[in-house]
């Protein structure tokens, strides 16, 4: 699944709109904890999270994510928006829990990340 697929199916909107939404997801995650993420991120992964720093966008970069997603409406600083456009990161927004999220990405197919 691309990145622009998995938007309407969390119904989100994407907060860094110069990004286009055409990396494939390769498997869906949920953490808030960035050092653990940092240990266990991987390439093409939906980083679901509450967390809206300038890590956030840090850590994404270097496990080459396709996207973080923050759910609930949750605003990312404009700092942090502004970094992830300037690294290519796609950073989306979503109105569903973390709980839904992850549970309509495993619906669709989204595996979970290998452990």
């Amino acid at each position: 699944m691309k990145v622009s697929e998995l938007i309407p199916l969390i119904e989100a909107k994407n907060q860094t709109p110069a990004i286009a939404g055409d990396r494939e997801v390769t498997c869906g995650y949920a953490c808030d904890l960035l050092s653990w993420v940092m240990a266990h991120g991987d390439e093409g992964m939906a980083w679901v999270t509450v967390q809206t720093h300038m890590n956030v966008v840090a850590v994404a970069v270097l496990a080459d994510m396709a996207c973080v997603i923050l759910p609930e409406n949750i605003d990312m600083e404009e700092e942090s928006l502004k970094k992830a456009e300037e690294e290519g990161l796609c950073v989306l927004k979503s109105p569903l829990t973390a709980y839904a999220i992850c549970g309509r990405m495993a619906a669709a197919g989204v595996p979970e990340k290998n452990s």
